[in-house]
């Protein structure tokens, strides 16, 4: 029997799933606006990156923390070209104003890794289940990345057997 489904030349990545499952809904705004943090610093530069961070939005409406007076001066003659820029790698206007404030631009620190366990050598009854599962999947390819999957998920679990 053929399999009439397409197949993906490439992983589709998770943002693009998350757009196609909220179009058309409430959320689809929010993960755009969402965007704009993400396109932040390759719109502004590292320099002004370091001095100002987006801190909300709302209304069309971009409320940035600036470091210091000078520049938040600085930054108030660059709003327009800043606001073109953010529009343009958003791909639409949703930018149509910024507003700059006095405060500490921290940049989010990065989620904290768990600590990875060590993996445990896999029983010869783990193996043969692993092997048995993956046996009906046609393409080797994927039939491998399967048991690499299946291996690290028993490696890192209780032993079983």
């Amino acid at each position: 029997m053929a399999d009439k489904r397409e197949r993906l030349k490439r992983p589709v990545p998770v943002a693009e799933l998350m757009a196609t499952l909220f179009r058309g809904k409430p959320a689809e705004k929010r993960l755009e606006e969402g965007k704009i943090w993400l396109l932040w610093d390759a719109a502004v530069g590292r320099q002004i990156a370091a001095k100002a961070r987006p801190v909300s939005f709302r209304d069309g409406v971009l409320t940035v923390a600036v470091a210091n007076a000078p520049w938040m001066q600085q930054l108030t003659f660059m709003k327009k070209g800043i606001v073109e820029k953010l529009n343009e790698r958003l791909g639409r206007e949703l930018v149509r104003d910024i507003y700059l404030k006095a405060g500490v631009p921290e940049k989010p620190a990065p989620p904290a890794k768990p600590p990875r366990r060590e993996e445990r050598p896999l029983s010869d009854a783990e193996k043969l289940r692993i092997a048995n599962r993956s046996a009906e999947i046609a393409d080797p390819e994927l039939r491998a990345a399967v048991e690499r999957l299946l291996a690290r998920h028993l490696a890192n679990a209780e032993q079983s057997d």
